[in-house]
């Protein structure tokens, strides 16, 4: 009995090609829990796409995935002086954001990022006359921008790229390759005709493995069925029955990511008052579990364990049967699953 990530395989895969025909130069990323896939499969999908290079979090992830992935590999966590050394084949490229990152890797081959309206790091314009001199003693393989996904003050995300290649141009710094983030095809396209000698690659992954969300689906398998009346204690906690009804035990756990759930942004009344219910509700312990059964999703009855969630069903609901499997709303980025299907 396991919580299992069911994945269409001939859709997903047609997602991934349409995306790739939208960007030419794509390249993939594969970060953290390889979005749910786990990166020796999306090693093996962006070698099926023909990638020539992948792009990962860290050079802890690049010791993984070089067993996987025959091409090169992009390291996104720019280099910083003092950090541990891990042993990396020369396929490997390393990502800068500093003047001194770039003279901490002589001989290195390196993308050189760009401080965007993101604000999280990058060189400043001001940086730029140092970098002729810099740029001397390694390889570069380009410059790279990393984009907001949302642009609240109206401004153009081609605009910005723009600024920055003028910036580039002017200080004289080659412009082979812009490596961009977050850009919509059209945007890519409208870039690659204002500057024809330079070549635009995209990196993507969220929009590459998770674009199609009808292509996967996690489901937990149930594996106790307890009928309960009001008033009978239960759980770790003893909590009371607030109801008659059926305590259902299923596949899926705080080890597998049931329960964790990152922040996140609300814009607009209604999702910060939603925010707001929520919240009440969990102050009395009424938690919503990502678990639907009977066409609705059905609530914690306690704090999920480790490795099983038990939920509360009511009596009015049908009765659900060990080895039946509940479709579970579960985000690919925080949850580890038991086993994946191919179907």
């Amino acid at each position: 009995m396991a919580l299992t990530l069911y994945v269409d395989t001939a859709r997903w895969r047609a997602h991934h090609k349409h995306v790739q025909e939208q960007f030419p130069g794509l390249v993939p990323v594969c970060k953290g829990n390889g979005y749910g896939f786990g990166h020796e499969r999306l090693s093996e999908e962006a070698t099926r796409l023909g990638a020539d290079l992948l792009a990962v979090g860290t050079t802890y992830e690049a010791a993984r995935i070089k067993d996987f992935f025959s091409g090169d590999l992009l390291v996104l966590t720019p280099y910083r002086r003092g950090e541990e050394p891990v042993p990396l084949p020369d396929r490997v490229v390393r990502s800068v954001s500093s003047i001194d990152g770039v003279y901490g890797l002589v001989g290195a081959r390196v993308v050189i990022e760009v401080m965007s309206s993101m604000k999280r790091h990058g060189i400043s314009e001001h940086d730029l006359p140092q970098l002729h001199q810099a740029i001397e003693n390694v390889r570069l393989e380009g410059f790279a921008i990393h984009l907001p996904l949302d642009r609240t003050d109206g401004s153009d995300a081609v605009e910005e790229v723009i600024g920055w290649m003028d910036r580039l141009r002017a200080a004289r710094l080659p412009l082979h390759t812009m490596f961009v983030s977050h850009l919509k095809a059209d945007d890519l396209a409208r870039l690659q005709q204002q500057f024809p000698q330079t070549r635009f690659r995209a990196r993507i992954g969220t929009r590459l493995w998770l674009g199609d969300h009808d292509a996967t689906e996690y489901r937990g398998a149930v594996l106790d069925v307890t009928r309960v009346t009001k008033g009978d204690r239960f759980g770790y906690r003893q909590q009371k029955a607030a109801s008659d009804g059926f305590l259902v035990v299923v596949a899926g756990g705080t080890s597998h990511g049931v329960g964790l759930e990152a922040p996140k942004a609300l814009h607009g009344v209604m999702p910060r008052a939603k925010g707001v219910a929520r919240a009440g509700l969990a102050t009395v312990n009424r938690n919503l579990s990502p678990f639907v059964w009977g066409g609705k999703q059905r609530w914690f009855a306690e704090p999920p364990h480790m490795q099983v969630s038990i939920l509360f069903v009511p009596s009015d609901a049908p009765e659900p049967k060990v080895g039946d499997e509940l479709v579970a709303h579960l985000r690919h980025t925080t949850t580890q699953f038991d086993r994946l299907v191919d179907r």
